[in-house]
């Protein structure tokens, strides 16, 4: 009897790839994790470590430090690597050298005859899906990117505080760039079935727009307090990747925020930008439909006028 195991490689093993890695093992996500790092034992190190955790974990995963040959037959290939920015480094020259990074890890993982899905969490992450696309080769639907999961999950985090509700009751996204010029679509955002511009303007002052607009700044610049107050953000990020996983290969058509590729969607093309997506066992199966105002269409194309700009003279 054949039993399809559920198999995932992470290529990156820093803050980001081993909280992605943790947390896969505490909920059980995978059958099979493969790690990768430029440092062999680094990855042999953090594989015996999260094997020394199974006797706790409701999981027989099978952990170990691994090659590219081993992406052969791999479900998602989730890609965490990355250089930092060097002292007066321009933003096109990080982004150069990033490429070839990710030209070393992609080249291989292809010739693997690897079939799966690319999920990116690299930053600038839109950018580095986009690369990974033009590298790979494949339909755009199978490589993604964390996009703006996180982002959305901060603002509901912090819709819900406001308003006191379960944040999983919030139905609010993040919209364009992972970074300065992401946007809310308030016109679109819940709770519950209820639409939270109705309910400021229903709560008698007791709610008010000027506290979504701080919500929304304070999203915006979350990361920046993180990093000044521990130097780096891991687990929410995570988490989120954690959630895409579960997303794809559960099969569940779930709507998430992801950076895909937009075809004519929204008025824009030929960019991958974080926008809601319900995400299947084949990758993107379609980008969601909004009625999005004549403001937030034009939120949404300067922020892919910046993610375009950024990407020229890449290749």
């Amino acid at each position: 009897m054949k039993i399809d195991k559920r198999k995932v490689v992470i290529v990156g093993t820093g803050m980001v790839g081993m909280s992605y890695a943790y947390c896969l093992l505490n909920q059980s996500v995978c059958d099979e994790l493969v790690l990768i790092d430029v440092n062999k034992t680094r990855a042999e190190g953090e594989a015996m470590d999260l094997n020394h955790g199974l006797a706790f974990a409701n999981s027989s995963m099978r952990i170990y430090a691994g090659e590219y040959s081993d992406c052969e037959d791999a479900d998602i290939v989730v890609i965490c690597a990355g250089v930092a920015q060097k002292q007066d480094e321009t933003r096109l020259d990080l982004l150069k050298r990033n490429a070839e990074v990710f030209r070393s890890i992609i080249d291989p993982v292809t010739a693997s005859g690897f079939n799966g899905i690319f999920l990116v969490a690299t930053n600038p992450v839109d950018i580095m899906t986009r690369i990974t696309c033009v590298l790979s080769g494949f339909n755009p639907r199978r490589v993604l990117g964390s996009g703006t999961t996180l982002d959305s999950a901060r603002l509901r985090y912090l819709i819900g505080d406001y308003l006191k509700v379960d944040p999983r009751n919030v139905h609010a996204y993040v919209m364009g760039e992972h970074g300065d010029s992401e946007f809310v679509p308030w016109s679109q955002a819940l709770v519950s079935t209820k639409s939270i511009l109705e309910l400021c303007r229903e709560s008698g002052g007791a709610i008010q727009e000027e506290r979504l607009a701080q919500i929304e700044e304070e999203v915006r610049t979350a990361a920046y307090k993180i990093i000044e107050a521990k130097k780096a953000t891991y687990y929410g990020i995570g988490m989120a990747l954690t959630r895409i996983t579960k997303a794809i290969l559960g099969d569940e058509h779930s709507v998430l925020t992801v950076s895909a590729m937009l075809r004519g969607d929204f008025g824009q093309r030929d960019v991958f930008v974080g926008v809601p997506c319900i995400i299947n066992q084949n990758g993107i199966q379609k980008v969601l439909p909004l009625s999005l105002t004549d403001e937030e269409l034009k939120k949404l194309e300067d922020s892919c006028n910046t993610l375009r700009t950024s990407f020229e003279g890449i290749f």
